[in-house]
Parts: structure tokens; C-alpha cells; sequence
């Protein structure tokens, strides 16, 4: 049983891709309150691309929210269909590239003290470029996506640990990758 007790729960904004709701709550401690969740609509889907060569592919992003570019593994919005299948279609859009092999490595909850934001991560293996990727595709300049990196692994941590890289997905799907690849552990 939570030991949170929900009294009501009203809908402050919603738009295609989230919903923010405030609930009136009794805490844990018995004081009263009010707490705000952003829901949002579709899990997302995080890809970590590893190719033949032991290199991970990255992309670079900027990303409006922090008002900064962005080194992350491609990832993004599973738009209702099923994760695997999401995965396939944010690798290709965002790196032009199509995998042999999928390994779903677990999942993770974003911001969990704020929202309710279900994600799945997967690695993938067995590299090549997909048969129509040529240039940038629209879903790379839709997303501001201005670099596709390919980074050997020891590289990807010293990225990690220089601060280089700070999208919390991001370090959390390479965790999960490191795990599955003997890295660490």
C-alpha cells in the first residue's frame, strides 16, 4: 500500500506528447499537498549502437530544454508502436543506420520524483547503413541533430567521466550496455 493517499486529480495541461496533471495528496508525514506529475503518452525507446569495431555511434543534438548541445545515444518517442520496433525506426532516422542484432537490455523510469516516463534500452550490433540513408534525413534536421559521432567505447567513458556527456538516459543506457558487454560489473 503507498503510503501517499490520493484525493483528487485534475489535468493543468496536456499536448500530443504529455500530459501534467496535480494531484491533492495526504503525504507520508500527514501534511497536505499538492503534487505535480507529467505523464507522458508513449514510452520511449534508447538505442546503444555498437559496431564491429567496439565503437559506440552517438549523436549530437542540441537540446532546446538546457539551452546546450547534447552527446547522446539516439533515442526518442515509441509513438505507440512496440518498443523493438520504435528502437529500429529512431536508429535509422537518427544515424542512417539499420542493425542485424537486438538485444533489449531492461528499462528505466525518467525523473521518477516528477514524471511518470516509462523507457526501454536496447543494444544494437551488426551495423550497416540502411539502404536509403544518404546525407542527413529529415528526421535528423527535424530533431537539430548536427553530428553523428562514432566513439570507441574506452573513449565513450572518458566522455562519461570529463562531463562530457550529462543526459542522465544516456549515461543510464550505457550502464545498462556496459553490463551486457562484460565492460562493467
Amino acid at each position: 500500500m503507498s503510503p501517499w493517499q490520493t484525493h483528487s486529480s485534475r489535468t493543468a495541461y496536456e499536448n500530443p506528447w504529455i500530459r501534467v496533471r496535480e494531484d491533492t495528496v495526504t503525504r507520508p508525514d500527514g501534511g497536505e499537498g499538492i503534487y505535480g506529475v507529467v505523464e507522458v503518452r508513449h514510452p520511449a525507446v534508447f538505442v546503444v549502437p555498437v559496431t564491429e569495431d567496439d565503437e559506440v555511434v552517438l549523436v549530437e543534438l542540441f537540446r532546446y530544454t538546457t539551452g546546450r548541445t547534447s552527446l547522446e545515444v539516439p533515442s526518442g518517442g515509441s509513438d505507440g508502436q512496440e518498443p523493438l520496433l520504435a528502437a529500429r525506426r529512431e536508429l535509422q532516422e537518427e544515424t542512417g543506420l539499420v542493425a542485424d542484432t537486438w538485444q533489449r537490455l531492461g528499462g528505466m523510469d525518467a525523473l521518477n520524483g516528477v514524471c511518470h516516463a516509462p523507457e526501454h534500452i536496447f543494444l544494437a550490433r551488426g551495423l550497416r547503413p540502411a539502404a536509403a540513408a544518404a546525407g542527413t534525413t529529415a528526421a535528423q534536421d527535424e530533431e537539430g541533430i548536427t553530428a553523428v559521432r562514432t566513439v570507441p567505447w574506452p573513449e565513450v567513458m572518458g566522455l562519461v567521466s570529463d562531463g562530457t556527456i550529462t543526459d542522465g538516459e544516456t549515461l543510464a543506457a550505457l550502464l545498462h550496455a556496459g553490463i551486457a558487454l562484460g565492460r562493467i560489473g
